[in-house]
């Protein structure tokens, strides 16, 4: 069943469920902190954001999140030519819901952290996202030293994205509410070292990974995004699953011209992670080979909480099928696939 929820309406009860679970085009539920039942270290809360030039083969990332027991941080940098990944974390100590992360993706708002290493700030105004961060000494190789990201992102009304709400079968009050957007156009600078780069609208794609849950302690998902164009016409694509009750709906689905094309189940196929991956899904719509480029891999284990995550980048290439049947051919579109096993 993919169940489509079309009404705004708070995501949570009094019992501390989810009110009507599916999915949406657009952001329809509202969350509220303090409707969520039990602990605080089980509380997460964030927004990623991940940026692709498909022109010139590099990609960039960053992370701000409230896990509860603390605040993770991230700034990365792929360069999809040579295979070269430069990153780095930071982690603020038992944050438990006071970094100020907005209950909602639609309400403006400012989100600003920094240390003597790395410094993020993402702000919302309307239709657009100021995306901006840097760390100094970030190695990129080849002698080059030092990111600095400051790109606005365009997010139009009538630009639909992929909006889920959906629980734990052992635990009904424990859900996850996501909302992803794609092909979100990009412009502004990037700055490697002391070289400045502008970028110019169209050649540049961002994608929005926002989400608010309470997680159970284990868990494995897999996820898979890519924005780019066909033919001059933006598309992109979300797909995601391994972890809660998806029998309301799925979060896969196809953006084609700022319309999301519902999909149903689908599967990754792959043996070690920079081995050629296969996509499918159930009804025969997708059709796609990912193939690597490289793995930006981070781990940690301390004992009670660990995190084992691969970030595969790399091209995709296939076909999809749209809702009216149409088919679109891709043809080595950069973007991701992953696969992140945690207990937290």
């Amino acid at each position: 069943m993919q169940h489509e929820v079309t009404n705004n309406q708070p995501l949570l009860g009094k019992n501390g469920r989810i009110i009507e679970e599916g999915w949406a085009r657009r952001p329809v539920w509202k969350y509220d902190r303090s409707m969520v039942k039990g602990t605080a270290f089980r509380i997460k809360e964030w927004e990623y954001y991940a940026i692709v030039n498909q022109d010139e083969q590099w990609a960039t990332a960053v992370t701000f999140s409230d896990l509860g027991y603390a605040g993770v941080f991230a700034i990365a940098y792929i360069d999809l030519k040579t295979g070269r990944v430069s990153q780095t974390d930071a982690i603020a100590p038992l944050t438990l819901g006071k970094l100020g992360i907005p209950a909602t993706s639609t309400e403006d708002h400012e989100l600003a952290w920094a240390n003597k290493h790395i410094r993020i700030a993402l702000v919302k105004r309307g239709e657009e996202r100021h995306i901006m961060y840097a760390c100094p000494s970030l190695d990129l190789g080849d002698g080059v030293v030092g990111l600095d990201v400051d790109i606005t992102l365009k997010q139009p009304s009538s630009l639909e994205s992929m909006t889920i709400a959906t629980s734990w079968k052992k635990n009904r009050t424990c859900f996850y509410h996501n909302e992803k957007v794609n092909c979100l156009g990009a412009t502004g600078t990037i700055r490697r070292g002391t070289a400045l780069q502008r970028l110019p609208l169209g050649s540049t794609f961002g994608v929005l990974d926002w989400g608010r849950g309470k997680w159970t302690y284990r868990n494995t998902w897999y996820w898979a995004s890519c924005s780019g164009t066909v033919e001059q016409v933006p598309f992109g694509l979300n797909l995601g699953y391994g972890f809660t009750d998806r029998s309301p709906a799925s979060e896969n689905v196809i953006i084609y011209d700022s319309v999301v094309h519902k999909l149903r189940e689908v599967t990754f196929e792959y043996g070690s992670y920079l081995e050629e991956w296969t996509i499918r899904d159930d009804e025969g719509r997708l059709d796609l080979v990912f193939k690597p480029v490289t793995d930006r891999s981070s781990h940690f284990n301390l004992l009670l909480i660990a995190s084992e995550q691969h970030q595969i980048f790399g091209h995709f290439s296939g076909r999809c099928t749209l809702d009216n049947g149409n088919t679109i051919v891709v043809d080595k579109i950069a973007g991701f696939a992953e696969e992140v096993a945690n207990r937290w």
